[in-house]
């Protein structure tokens, strides 16, 4: 029996959450790795741009670097922000995949959702990120009651969203496998990487006024 054929989505979101989770944790220890296959390796690699992009945006607000650190920074925040797009698009192709091979017929009736599941997912990884560093907070001897207990009242509130939306994605994509709603991957077309669409990359932007 093949990874689509067997797909559960409670199962999957499960999976999710739990891979999330346990590389945030080691990769603050390690290199980032991918130990994964299949779709879930495909949701690693995507989680794993988010946690070097959560990164260098800390790094992007820091008044001690030089303005030379911050454009690299800027720049690689650029790359690692348009890779995380292009792999939610990989998740959601996966996914169609996955439901092709389950001989999932959606209903000619079927809707669109507002928010695809690889968009979820993508919500899912940064409340991992999130959480993880609110409890690194915690771990603080340098701060007062009041910033602990605002740190808690955060975490409070990251779990109830993260069982919200947990339970969001599961619903939508039992809808997908019933067939009772329909997925498509919507491209993200970002311009300003693309160097036929930027007016800066090409050549032809507009000279700024002295």
């Amino acid at each position: 029996m093949t990874e689509e054929s067997s797909f559960q989505p409670l199962a999957f979101v499960s999976a999710v959450n739990r891979l999330q989770q346990e590389t945030v944790s080691r990769w603050h220890h390690s290199d980032p790795d991918n130990t994964y296959g299949g779709l879930l390796g495909i949701v690693c690699q995507q989680h794993q741009f988010n946690f070097l992009l959560w990164h260098e945006e800390d790094i992007a607000r820091s008044p001690d670097v030089s303005d030379e650190r911050i454009a690299r920074v800027k720049r690689a925040i650029d790359g690692y922000n348009q890779n995380r797009n292009d792999w939610i698009e990989r998740i959601d192709e996966a996914l169609i995949k996955t439901f092709a091979v389950a001989a999932v017929e959606p209903a000619e009736e079927a809707q669109i959702n507002t928010e695809t599941p690889g968009s979820a997912v993508d919500r899912l990884s940064i409340m991992s990120l999130r959480v993880y560093h609110l409890n690194e907070q915690l771990q603080r001897t340098n701060v007062d009651q009041h910033h602990l207990d605002k740190v808690r009242e955060r975490l409070a509130r990251c779990s109830i969203q993260q069982q919200d939306l947990s339970q969001s994605l599961t619903e939508l994509l039992e809808d997908l496998m019933a067939g009772h709603k329909l997925l498509k991957v919507y491209r993200q077309m970002k311009m300003y990487n693309d160097p036929t669409m930027n007016p800066y990359l090409y050549g032809e932007a507009p000279r700024e006024a002295a």
